[in-house]
């Protein structure tokens, strides 16, 4: 395995537990309890058993304990970062960005002091692709990843919709199955497929008499769609980059 499949393993890893097997309400819980919080505990459990597990490493063990302990460090502290009212807004994507360059500097300096290599499961050697795990990747980013990320956009520029909620949620539901299948349509080149998915999703959603629903369909929407195309078109960037 070399460094970049594995770097890609542990970042997936982190939008797993960070993202995937993280709920709203537990989110909130350890913004607002900080180092005091209970699910700030299990969460970096889950941290620690999936970063260890996909490192596909049996020595990643020291790795993914200092992955743990500093992700347990960061999110304990994001409650002050959040306090501070000129950067509360961008707390979030601060907060990642070290998570990230936690990551980074720990898979680094792992493949520094240690061979990669992969583990047998009894007979069966596990094969990793950097191509394929890209794509799981691009896959994962798409879901609920992205729904955050938008969320938080959101966020930053104080663009607000009073909604049912039940429609939020349908909204989620279907910005995730068009980034996918968008994904997948630019992944195969078929751009002008992309296109009439926009147009239709346009048509059907937007009504000139509700312009403020409009205006916030549309900016999601946008972001959606530009969140599919980086990831479809980065996919063969990151690819050739590493080979």
């Amino acid at each position: 395995m070399i460094f970049a499949q594995l770097l890609i393993m542990q970042i997936m890893a982190h939008l797993l537990a960070d993202f995937t097997f993280q709920s709203h309400d537990m989110a909130t819980e350890k913004l607002e309890s900080g180092f005091a919080s209970k699910m700030l505990k299990w969460h970096i459990i889950i941290v620690f058993i999936l970063s260890w597990i996909l490192s596909f490493q049996w020595e990643f063990v020291i790795a993914s304990t200092v992955i743990a302990l500093l992700h347990w460090l960061i999110d304990g502290l994001k409650k002050r970062l959040a306090s501070k009212e000129k950067i509360v807004k961008y707390s979030f994507f601060i907060d990642q960005t070290v998570h990230f360059l936690v990551i980074i500097i720990c898979v680094y300096v792992f493949v520094y002091f240690f061979d990669i290599h992969f583990f047998e499961v009894h007979t069966i050697q596990l094969s990793l692709n950097t191509h394929e795990l890209l794509i799981f990747l691009g896959l994962l980013l798409c879901t609920k990843p992205a729904n955050i990320f938008i969320g938080e956009v959101m966020k930053v520029y104080n663009i607000k919709f009073t909604d049912n909620e039940s429609i939020q949620n349908a909204g989620k539901l279907i910005g995730n199955c068009e980034r996918i299948i968008s994904l997948v349509l630019i992944l195969n080149g078929q751009f002008e497929a992309v296109g009439f998915i926009l147009a239709g999703k346009s048509i059907l959603r937007y009504k000139e008499t509700d312009t403020p629903k409009t205006e916030y369909v549309l900016i999601g929407t946008l972001l959606s769609f530009g969140i599919a195309i980086i990831i479809g078109t980065g996919i063969p960037f990151l690819e050739n980059l590493i080979n």
